[in-house]
């Protein structure tokens, strides 16, 4: 059912092509534009730093994605990507000690990011009223003051060329960085936000590994135990029968000059990692890949749905919001959980555009809202944090990390972990009774 005209959307990332997936339903015309250039195959792109490392979909992201995009899991499926159980084949060693592995009831998809999103690209280009443009770069609105509304962008194109596109909504999925706050700030629009500094880098090579029959996980993870430890890192298997191996070091931790001095200097890193594992797989690693870097100082949570005199006709999705945590993988997973709110508010035929706008950055909250304080608990964990603390973070802190040591030999408490982890349940699931008791019982036993 159609029922308004054009929808453009700032960014072809992942948010804007899931934000173009469901305005697709309502508006005539939905146009997508995006900086970089047309890719020709799924290879990381220039906009998206963060592409080359290890990704992961959530639960509540990867049903998400299927319920936006029927049949796109198998197609996943066909083209490579690993399908694992989700309990049984990954070897995830957190806060000191392994988490418990059996056949449950979950199943991840293992691929790259590139992989992934070239897949939900081909898919938008069957839709016959979305249009992707490459390789033009928004400059500016098109604002009438006396409304306070954005009606239109001018963008500038590949040869440089100035030209103005107008729309009865405008989408911003541009990033952290992106225009909005930007043109807000420009014109002293305060924005209220949370900025908590964190300065975490990134590290990752594409490898081949000898096959090995004694490997028995397709993923394996090492956190580091804060504050003593400061160095994680990942092995994963990906389409292609490749491995990706990310490390991540928190507030610098990682010399980046030495780490990209050869292959042996990233491998030398897996030795700083709480167990050798890695660093074992590594020895015997063909690299395939040069090291990749991608930085994160500070994450941030901006409040547009606090903005006094927000403009009308301007929707903000994705990172442009709130850009998390990214080690804790919940990224992709909230943009598909504002896009299935998005969703939802657009089959609200009594809501104007700007009520449903408005709507959205208030249902946007509720999403974000728990996972950001479940990121910041874990975040605080080192003395060097900087930023606003959430109340009560010493009991959260203390509660979090009896549930992570109670995950290594529970099962039942590890399989409501994993729920709350993958965005299938509320943070209170974990306050159940029964769990609350074994967390209690976990102290008075080990304090004798």
């Amino acid at each position: 059912m159609l029922r308004r005209e054009k929808a453009v959307i700032i960014g072809g990332g992942i948010s804007g092509k899931l934000a173009a997936r469901v305005l697709s339903e309502i508006f005539q015309e939905v146009i997508i534009l995006e900086r970089d250039s047309e890719p020709h195959g799924p290879f990381p792109r220039k906009g998206v730093p963060q592409g080359e490392h290890i990704h992961a979909l959530l639960f509540s992201g990867a049903n998400g994605l299927e319920e936006l995009f029927p049949g796109i899991t198998e197609k996943f499926n066909a083209s490579g990507a690993v399908k694992i159980n989700s309990t049984q084949d990954i070897s995830w060693f957190h806060h000191g000690v392994w988490k418990l592995r059996y056949v449950g009831d979950y199943t991840t998809i293992l691929q790259t990011r590139p992989h992934l999103e070239w897949h939900i690209e081909q898919y938008l280009k069957n839709i016959p009223n979305v249009t992707i443009q490459y390789s033009q770069n928004v400059q500016n609105f098109i604002y009438i003051e006396e409304e306070n509304r954005i009606t239109g962008v001018e963008i500038i194109n590949g040869s440089n060329s100035i030209r103005t596109l107008n729309a009865d909504l405008i989408v911003d999925a541009s990033g952290v960085n992106g225009l909005s706050s930007r043109w807000l700030n420009k014109r002293e629009v305060h924005i209220p936000e949370e900025t908590v500094k964190i300065d975490l880098s990134y590290f990752t090579k594409t490898l081949q590994l000898p096959d090995n029959q004694n490997r028995d996980w397709s993923i394996k993870l090492l956190y580091p135990n804060p504050p003593f430890e400061k160095i994680g890192g990942g092995i994963s298997k990906v389409e292609g029968n490749r491995f990706l191996v990310t490390f991540m070091g928190y507030h610098n931790e990682i010399n980046e000059k030495e780490i990209l001095k050869s292959d042996n200097s990233f491998i030398e890193i897996a030795k700083k990692l709480p167990k050798l594992d890695i660093y074992q797989e590594l020895k015997v690693a063909t690299a395939l890949s040069s090291t990749s870097t991608y930085r994160v100082p500070n994450i941030t949570w901006r409040r547009f749905d606090k903005v006094n005199n927000f403009p009308n006709g301007l929707l903000m999705i994705g990172d442009t919001i709130c850009r998390i945590d990214p080690f804790f993988g919940q990224g992709m997973s909230i943009a598909v959980m504002e896009a299935l709110a998005l969703k939802e508010l657009l089959t609200n035929e009594t809501y104007t555009n700007q009520k449903m706008i408005e709507t959205f950055h208030q249902q946007a909250v509720k999403i974000i809202s728990p996972i950001w304080n479940m990121v910041i608990t874990e975040d605080f964990r080192y003395p060097e944090t900087i930023g606003k603390k959430p109340a009560g973070l010493s009991i959260q802190q203390w509660y979090a990390k009896n549930i992570f040591l109670l995950s290594s030999e529970n099962k039942d408490i590890y399989n409501s972990f994993i729920k709350v982890m993958h965005l299938l349940r509320p943070t209170s699931t974990l306050m159940h009774p029964r769990i609350i008791k074994s967390v209690l019982k976990r102290r008075f036993t080990n304090n004798r």
